[in-house]
């Protein structure tokens, strides 16, 4: 049984459910399409983030507290397909060094993962998957013509190395970003992994069914709860559910912190402190600027990034060889009137977050909380690449508002005003030893302490990958299969 539809869950379930010997359930708490056209427009059409908006009815909308005194809404995919259905479709691997800070993991064992599940004909090699569900797509041609090769030029201009393809494991840099999209239709994850296989007789999907906790007979899982009471028996039951809700249905079930799960009423099955606690997420500002549309209409939502190490920005911050600093072209508007936007956005904070249970009600959501720039260290970086961005746009001409570069407090305080999320929540049920009372699950995705359980979702790095993690939660989902039959 998999307790949700997103990215790892679909990709997981494809791939079980290839295995004739295999009975697969996928429980989905949004609506379950059954065709890639049962998909709203705004869903398929990949210059669109309509349905990332507060009060879409495919997204969570959660709310979360970036700082004390910053609030906004976090956007999660709740539809067959998850945020892959809602996302801007950037397909980025994590970097080696991402993956080689994962507990127990192998850079090979995540790249061979990541291959199979490419179709990639823009980029040749072994190291690229040109068989896969998931169809890779860089812009060419005609859309080149435009504010991409803007940015990408100007940031050649201040010295940033070109980084040819961001998913070839290479230095950081300038370069196009790939996108799982085809011919400008977004290619989510139900529509790579599961749809084609509807049909499979050992494959079940089942939409608008919310679970509310698992359950358990001695210290085995053997099921799960739905919110509307039913009762679903499982040999095995994987919660792929997403950051949020797969660790805070572990609290409902009773894995997570003694305290926290007593005063919210529910009973202690495991105290694990890590459920919903120390995970990070890509803390970002936009910066607008002046583009004239009718010099070249663009076609996609994002096409260029420039991935940097801090510390040749400034050599007082710590240096990160990957790239800790990102800086990510938007050539759609977020508003009227014709502006676009560049995202400056932390790979690797330091800043850590929580998911607090409120009560033993699953219908209630747990308090998020970013605790986003409470380090000096990420302050003095975020400084660090909004000021580079302003530079990169002002040197081929192109106009942005004004931002208060001169001065650090004036810096931090537009910056403090202007915060936004990433939505990149990872790290809320980590891989670690047993032996580390903040992990949650062991290198095969197993909890901790029980069995019969495992988590199967970014809930799982143990900090945000330094690019998107998209790609890497269909990656989880692929490797998860590999686990399992095993």
């Amino acid at each position: 049984m998999i307790v949700g539809g997103g990215s790892a869950g679909c990709a997981l379930a494809g791939r079980l459910s290839e295995d004739p010997g295999l009975r697969v359930l996928v429980l989905e708490a949004g609506p379950a399409p059954t065709r890639p056209g049962d998909y709203p427009e705004e869903l398929r059409d990949v210059t669109s983030l309509a349905a990332a908006d507060d009060g879409h009815p495919y997204n969570w909308s959660f709310a979360t507290e970036l700082t004390d005194a910053h609030r906004c809404r976090t956007a999660r995919g709740r539809v067959l397909g998850g945020s892959s259905a809602i996302n801007g479709a950037n397909h980025v691997r994590a970097t080696r060094a991402d993956v080689e800070g994962w507990y127990g993991w192998r850079w090979d064992d995540a790249l061979a993962a990541y291959v199979r599940g490419e179709d990639d004909h823009d980029a040749p090699g072994p190291e690229h998957g040109h068989d896969g569900p998931v169809p890779v797509e860089r812009p060419a041609g005609e859309l080149l013509a435009g504010i991409t090769t803007r940015f990408v030029r100007a940031a050649a201009a201040l010295g940033v190395p070109a980084e040819p393809d961001k998913n070839g494991d290479g230095p950081p840099g300038v370069g196009l970003v790939p996108a799982n999209v085809s011919r400008g239709t977004r290619i989510n994850a139900a529509m790579a992994y599961l749809l084609p296989h509807r049909d499979r007789d050992n494959l079940t999907v089942r939409g608008d069914c919310p679970v509310a906790r698992v359950r358990f007979d001695g210290d085995r899982a053997v099921g799960v709860q739905t919110l509307a009471g039913e009762r679903i028996d499982a040999g095995e039951v994987v919660l792929a559910a997403g950051a949020v809700v797969s660790p805070h249905l572990l609290a409902l079930s009773g894995v997570g912190p003694a305290d926290e799960l007593r005063a919210a009423g529910v009973p202690v099955r495991l105290d694990r402190p890590g459920v919903g606690h120390g995970w990070s997420d890509h803390p970002a500002v936009f910066l607008g600027f002046a583009y004239d549309e009718s010099l070249h209409p663009e076609a996609v939502s994002a096409q260029a990034a420039v991935h940097l190490d801090a510390a040749t920005l400034d050599p007082d911050l710590p240096a990160d060889p990957a790239g800790d600093l990102e800086i990510l072209l938007f050539c759609r508007p977020f508003a009227p009137g014709g502006a676009r936007h560049v995202m400056c956005a932390l790979g690797q904070p330091d800043s850590r977050g929580d998911a607090v249970l409120r009560s033993d009600d699953p219908r209630e959501r747990p308090r998020l909380r970013h605790h986003y720039l409470a380090s000096p260290t990420d302050r003095a970086r975020m400084r660090a690449v909004v000021r580079f961005a302003a530079d990169l746009l002002r040197s081929d001409g192109i106009t942005i508002p004004t931002v208060p570069r001169d001065s650090d407090p004036d810096l931090d305080a537009w910056v403090a005003a202007s915060l936004t999320t990433s939505s990149h929540l990872c790290g809320s049920a980590r891989i670690g030893p047993a032996s580390d009372p903040t992990a949650v699950v062991d290198p095969e995705l197993r909890v901790h302490g029980v069995a019969g359980l495992r988590v199967v979702d970014t809930s799982v790095l143990p900090t945000v990958p330094r690019r998107g993690p998209a790609a890497t939660a269909l990656m989880l989902g692929e490797r998860a299969s590999d686990l399992i039959r095993r």
